[in-house]
């Protein structure tokens, strides 16, 4: 059993505020907000431990690497923004056993869509 610590507390803090998957440095960057002292080797330690037991889980970004986020949310997918470099949760899957071919058995699948968020889209002139 591993002990509760400030700083393990503050990254789960993080994660419990955040509605989207999160990289290294942006949970190094809100960690400080609430532990100023928190560093990149114990954020790094402390990720490990909270997927090792289960709290998180890791998602591999074709070109942003790593990302982590809750391990206890349902089925989704990743939308990245390629303007403002945020990574969204698409609810729900749109992917059936229709798609696979036959013979074929899916045990996992990710899928990341990027383009531009709402927010990141300009008006046409």
């Amino acid at each position: 059993m591993q002990r509760k610590t400030v700083q393990r507390e503050a990254i789960q803090e993080v994660f419990r505020n955040s509605e989207h998957p999160l990289r290294l440095e942006d949970i190094l960057a809100q960690g400080r907000l609430l532990v100023p002292t928190l560093n990149r080797a114990t954020v790094y330690r402390n990720l490990k431990l909270l997927v090792e037991i289960g709290w998180l889980a890791q998602v591999q970004h074709p070109s942003l690497g790593t990302i982590y986020e809750r391990a206890d949310l349902a089925h989704h997918h990743h939308f990245h923004c390629n303007s403002c470099d945020r990574i969204y949760e698409l609810p729900g899957c749109v992917l059936n056993a229709a798609a696979t071919p036959e013979g074929f058995i899916v045990q996992e699948h990710e899928i990341f869509l990027s383009g531009l968020c709402p927010a990141c889209v300009q008006p046409a002139p």
